[in-house]
């Protein structure tokens, strides 16, 4: 099996969501813990690719910014993961998983990583969701899910995700390890 890991946004281009008491970024972030991932992957046996792209330009490319979707599609990966901090008002909470429809492959893969990481890091589960209206998930063509790992706005999320970064990628490497044991 072949993994496609895009930590989303750019570190330098677009930083997405921020912290507003302590600065820290989800692009920032979501690197480090994709990068772990990837090595837990590879631990494993399972190729895995790796590439961060510019969200706000879309799929707009440029040399410092290839088509994220179109270079998935072209890598001969299996699967899509791709990994965010989400916010909203501070009060927020939890992870949850976003897939282009539910039923599918997608839906079986989005269930295994939300599930170890709910359980690994006794996160508030907000569920798997369909978002139809999101390029990576609605321009790949294997199985692709987003991974709201937790709200970066939120001072007990932002934690977890400052001093657990390993136990983050522990769980997604294990969720994508449990959905291959499922194919």
């Amino acid at each position: 099996m072949k993994v496609f890991l895009n930590p989303g946004h750019k570190v330098g281009l677009d930083s997405g969501a921020v912290n507003p008491t302590n600065g820290k970024t989800e692009a920032e972030t979501v690197l480090k813990i994709g990068g772990l991932v990837a090595d837990y992957l590879a631990t494993a046996g399972i190729d895995c690719e790796l590439l961060q792209s510019n969200s706000l330009a879309g799929e707009d490319e440029d040399r410092n910014n290839p088509s994220i979707c179109r270079t998935a599609n072209e890598s001969g990966a299996d699967i899509f993961v791709s990994l965010h901090c989400n916010a909203a008002n501070g009060r927020a909470q939890g992870t949850e998983t976003l897939v282009y429809s539910e039923g599918g492959s997608a839906t079986g893969l989005a269930k295994a990583i939300q599930k170890r990481i709910v359980e690994g890091l006794d996160m508030v589960d907000r569920g798997i969701k369909a978002r139809p209206d999101l390029a990576v998930l609605r321009n790949t063509t294997m199985p692709a899910v987003l991974v709201e790992l937790a709200f970066i706005d939120n001072q007990d999320d932002v934690i977890l995700l400052t001093e657990n970064q390993d136990d983050f990628a522990r769980a997604i490497a294990r969720g994508i390890t449990d959905y291959q044991l499922m194919m």
